[in-house]
Formats: C-alpha cells, structure tokens, sequence
C-alpha cells in the first residue's frame, strides 16, 4: 500500500522575533507554511511534470532553481491586475499543476498574536470574560495602530507593559470618539480590555517557535486518516529548528532536504510565496497610515478589479487550489487573530464568483465598497465565533460538523433554515411591478449569492434574492458591521425591464 510523501516550507519566517524584527521595514506580521503531498506511487509522474515547468522558465531561475522570490511583491501591489505578461503565464501554468492527486495545507499565524497569548498564557476563558476575544482584540489593535511604545515595551519594557497598554487603549477610546458611529463596537471592545488589564498581574517571559504550523498539520492528517507518511523539510542550518518543532507537534518520519533535490519542497515554496505575497499585498493596502487615518474605512483600490480574463481566471484557479482541492476544515490553519487569511480567503470567493470582466466592470466604481462589506461580513462571523465559544483555529473551508451532515442546513438568528448548498435555499418570487415584504434580515451566502429573511404569515423563512441585488445587499451588510442595522424593517422589491431594485420603506 502506498504512504504519502509530504513536502513543507514557508514564508515571512522571522528566525527571530524582537523589537528589531517588527519594526523593521519590510515585517510582515503573518507566518505562512504550506505543505504539499501525494501517494508515493505518483511522486514520479508529478515531478516529471513538475521539472517540465521548471525547464520552461528556466531564464527566471537563481541558483539552479525556480524560487517564488522571481515574483516581486512589487508586482502583486494590485493584486493579479499587476502581475507582468511572463509573472501571469508562470502563475498560471504552476497552478495548473495542481490537480486531485495533490493534498495541499497551509498555515497562516500572527507572530504578534504568538507574544500576545504568551504573555496572558496564565489567563482562560471564564463565564464573565471571553479570553479569546479579548487576545484577538488586543493582537488586532497592535497589528492596526503599530503603536511604537508597545512594540518597543514588548520588548524593552516588559514590565512597564500593563501600564503601556492601558494608555494606549484609553487614548485610543478618546479618538474613536470622533466618530462614534463607525468606532462604537471598538470602542465597547477597547474598554472591556480596559477592565481585564487592571486584573492582570504577571508578564511570561517570550519566547518564539513555528509549533502551531505542525500543530494543524497533524489535525489535517488526523482528520484524513493518513497514517503512513513522511514529511520532508527544507534544510535549514545545524539546529534543525523546524524538523524539532514537527516533531513536538507529534509528527513522524520527519527529515531534511536541499530544495535544490527535492520538487515537492520547490513546490510548497512557490505555493507559500503566492499566497504570502498576496497576503501581504491586500494587508499593505488595507493597512492605516497613521493612528488618525483609521476613523475612516479603507477599501480596495479600484485598480486591483481593473482585470483580464486571464487574470481573473487565475483568481478562479488560486481558488480551486487553496479552497476547493481536498477541501477539510484543517486544510487551513490559524490562531484567534486570522484577519489576513480571512481577507484573502474572502478576495478569492469574490473573484471567483463573478462569471466574466464584464460582471465586475458593471459596477467597477463600487467594487471596492462590495468587497468591503464581504469582509466586514467574514471577519463578523469570525468574531461571532469566538464570542460565542465557538473559536476553533481552523477556517472551515465548506466544512459542516456530524450534524450539519445530517440536516444539511442551520437555523440562523432570526429562526429560519439556512442551507448549506445554495442551490436548496428557496428563491424569492418577485413579480412584475412592486411587492412588499417584512425583511428582518439581509444576508450574503458563501458563493456572493444575495439572501433575504422574511417574516410572512407568522413563519420566518430565508430567501435568495436576484444576484442583480447583490450590491444592495453588500452595502446594508456593510452598514450592520458599522453598527447601523436597518433591520427589521418593510422592503418594496421591484421588477421592472430595467431589472430588479429594492428599497427600505
């Protein structure tokens, strides 16, 4: 019977985490690992396929191999719509690489996040206080504001850090309040913080390592059954420190190898390149300015939907590879603060659902604003999760639980079925002329598929709505996360020949 042969490298790995390393210039705060396997029995065939990639781009190679350092995270600034002719047909032609053989898993972890649980190491969830939620609030306004005192304090003085914090938090609330229509939920979030610091007493002294990447790794292989398999690691000098952290993650027959000799090591290393360098370009365009920026929203920039077909084909590929292949719910992995890998995640459902460019130049003005409320929407959820004691570090990716298996639906807030696949959610008739429904929620379905929840005759049902709606819907999404909720409330849905429209009465 054949084992897997598994493969792993990384990216933005910091061998050491200081004051000196996240100031610096080119930090990035996320970790990305990838891991890329297969039987045994197709190793030949695939690296067959593989050299012949390589051999085809061989006037981009450094040192004998083809590396993910040939694409410049300059090129990604736009995301796909900046990539040069030969940096798209290199992307496109790696990616097509990927078919059922292969298992891919990656991991994406907050190094500041790391300090973070370290130093609150001592402090759990309790019936008063949501430890998770408070960690991930603390990690996200550090990773946001980079105030300069906390990141030297980390470091430098630890023991002036409760008190660092709890300026840094209190003189955040006073700005908020400048714009309390925007701020409310983190100036609600920023004070609770508030209260938890005064009861913290201890700082644990830091210290840094990659476990939580293997961590999940072996969840991954636990929840596909795998037993039988090897796990080859890209050499990395006399101590070995990944090998050592595999293996503290429980992993076997874990070993070391020269990428230049190894394919499936050069693969995992041009698949984390990817999806590190878009991470980082969506973080870096998303990222505030300066502590006072933030009391306005940021968007994409409309030039990143200035797009092609083949770039928005290559979207469409980079999603059936990092989220329809060998999809499990460890497939992916992160920590409580996994804002990143939801962006990213939430960018490639957004480019794979539109059919064609012409789709998105419709309304390419307000693609940035539809995006925004798609991500408001997932990092919500998210949020909801831990608030609920629901945070787990894995980001289902279409994964449901024994019992969603079995139903095939859930019953959201408002107590109507929500099903899994689309296709099964009833759609809302909407005649010639104008009709009036009692909508006490507005929605967007994973597939960017609009939703409705209607209270008719005493039942409360959940409805699609026409995908022509789907910026309406978008946009009160967004306007919910901002804490301006409209709902419930009456809608006139209209069908006209000019289309469908909808408006809150």
């Amino acid at each position: 019977m054949s084992k897997y042969n598994f493969y792993y490298d990384e990216s933005e790995h910091s061998r050491k985490i200081n004051h000196k390393t996240i100031t610096a210039e080119n930090y990035f705060d996320s970790f990305i690992a990838v891991i890329v396997g297969w039987f045994s029995d197709n190793q030949a065939g695939l690296y067959k396929r593989y050299a012949a990639f390589e051999s085809k781009y061989q006037h981009r190679q450094s040192n004998g191999e083809l590396k993910s350092t040939t694409i410049k995270q300059s090129q990604l600034k736009s995301g796909f719509a900046s990539l040069n002719a030969d940096s798209l047909s290199l992307l496109e032609d790696f990616l097509t690489l990927f078919d059922g053989r292969i298992l891919v898993y990656y991991a994406v972890t907050s190094k500041i996040e790391y300090i973070i649980y370290q130093l609150f190491e001592e402090y759990e969830n309790s019936l008063f206080v949501n430890m998770d939620a408070m960690k991930y609030s603390i990690t996200k306004a550090i990773v946001l504001y980079q105030p300069s005192e906390i990141m030297a304090g980390m470091y430098n003085n630890t023991s002036e850090l409760i008190g660092l914090l709890k300026n840094f938090f209190t003189s955040q609330i006073e700005k908020d309040k400048a714009n309390e229509t925007l701020k409310q939920e983190e100036i609600k979030q920023f004070s609770q913080i508030l209260l938890l610091l005064d009861d913290v007493s201890s700082i644990k002294t830091i210290d840094w390592n990659y476990d939580i990447a293997f961590v999940g790794f072996r969840k991954f292989l636990d929840e596909k059954g795998i037993h039988d398999y090897s796990i080859t690691i890209d050499k990395e000098g006399e101590n070995s420190n990944t090998v050592k952290a595999a293996e503290r993650a429980g992993l076997c027959a874990v070993s070391e190898a020269d990428s230049l000799t190894s394919c499936g090591i050069r693969m995992a290393d041009m698949l984390a390149g990817i999806i590190s360098k878009l991470l980082k370009a969506l973080h870096n365009e998303l990222e505030y300015a300066s502590p006072e920026e933030p009391l306005n929203k940021k968007i994409l920039d409309k030039s990143w939907f200035v797009i092609n077909e083949r770039q928005l084909a290559l979207y469409k590929k980079l999603h059936q590879v990092a989220i329809e292949l060998n999809t499990a719910w460890y497939k992916t992995f992160a920590g409580t603060y996994s804002d990143d890998l939801i962006v990213f995640i939430a960018l490639l459902n957004f480019m794979n659902h539109f059919q064609s460019v012409e789709d998105i130049k419709k309304s390419l003005d307000m693609q940035g604003e539809y995006f925004n409320a798609y991500c408001c929407k997932c990092l919500a959820e998210h949020f909801e999760r831990m608030g609920n004691g629901r945070q787990t570090p894995a980001l289902p990716i279409d994964a449901v639980t024994d019992n969603d298996l079995s139903n095939g639906f859930l019953i959201n807030r408002q107590g109507a079925k929500v099903y899994f696949d689309i296709d099964k959610q009833p759609f809302l008739e909407i005649k010639n002329g104008h009709q009036t429904f009692d909508v006490l929620s507005v929605g967007i379905s994973k597939g960017m598929i609009p939703v409705v929840t209607i209270l008719e005759e005493d039942e409360v049902k959940c409805y699609r709505i026409p995908e022509e709606l789907s910026g309406w819907a978008m946009t009160l999404v967004d306007l919910a996360n901002r804490g301006e909720n409209v709902f419930p409330s009456k809608v006139m849905f209209s069908r006209t020949n000019a289309g469908y429209f909808a408006d809150i009465l």
